[in-house]
């Protein structure tokens, strides 16, 4: 389960990656759940954490329903339209995200991993960067040793839990950021809370 600060910066992290995106084109939510899913396991390998998003596999790939709640909560709160950042989002959350990565080590490696996984394929079709994140090998916590490409993986089967991940650092956000950023995101100044989508 997600902390209310985890929340926020997954928002604020969503938010950015839609951004960086913006140049190639048209989005899906099948391209967005693979992009973001991508960007999770590299973290991961790098020893970091910045979403905090459990994915399953799907018909398509990977999902996570915490993922689409956070971007049917942020087009709700008017942060995004479709796919698109709004001019509200770019001119307060953004910048704030921006200043919280600035002379913070942790966050600036976040920040350059997400912006090369998005260098690498954001250009690419939905059909391809599926492509990628079914041929991802997979071990389980029982045999570390087997590989399983995500394609031979069964439906509905978890393939990312963060909390159960170590890792040497996470992006994070002062105590000071964390409600002003909440705030520019549309909530009140509180950390977020869970929110469902029924």
């Amino acid at each position: 389960m997600r902390l209310p600060s985890h929340i926020t910066v997954d928002r604020a992290l969503l938010l950015y990656v839609l951004q960086l995106t913006e140049p190639y084109g048209q989005l899906s939510d099948v391209k967005l759940q693979q992009l973001i899913f991508l960007c999770e396991l590299q973290t991961f390998a790098k020893g970091l954490k910045a979403f905090h998003f459990e994915f399953f596999r799907f018909a398509y790939g990977a999902f996570s329903k915490d993922l689409d709640n956070d971007l049917t909560s942020l087009r709700r709160k008017g942060r995004i339209e479709n796919f698109t950042v709004s001019d509200q989002a770019k001119e307060e959350a953004i910048p704030l995200l921006l200043r919280a990565v600035e002379g913070v080590e942790a966050n600036e490696k976040v920040k350059d991993i997400l912006d090369a996984v998005v260098a690498v394929y954001g250009p690419q079709d939905t059909g391809a960067i599926t492509a990628s994140v079914e041929a991802v090998q997979l071990s389980t916590p029982q045999d570390p040793d087997l590989k399983i490409p995500i394609r031979d993986i069964v439906f509905h089967t978890t393939l990312l839990v963060p909390h159960r991940i170590d890792v040497q650092a996470e992006f994070t956000l002062t105590p000071v950021t964390l409600p002003k950023l909440n705030a520019a995101l549309g909530y009140d100044s509180r950390p977020a809370v869970e929110s469902q989508s029924w």
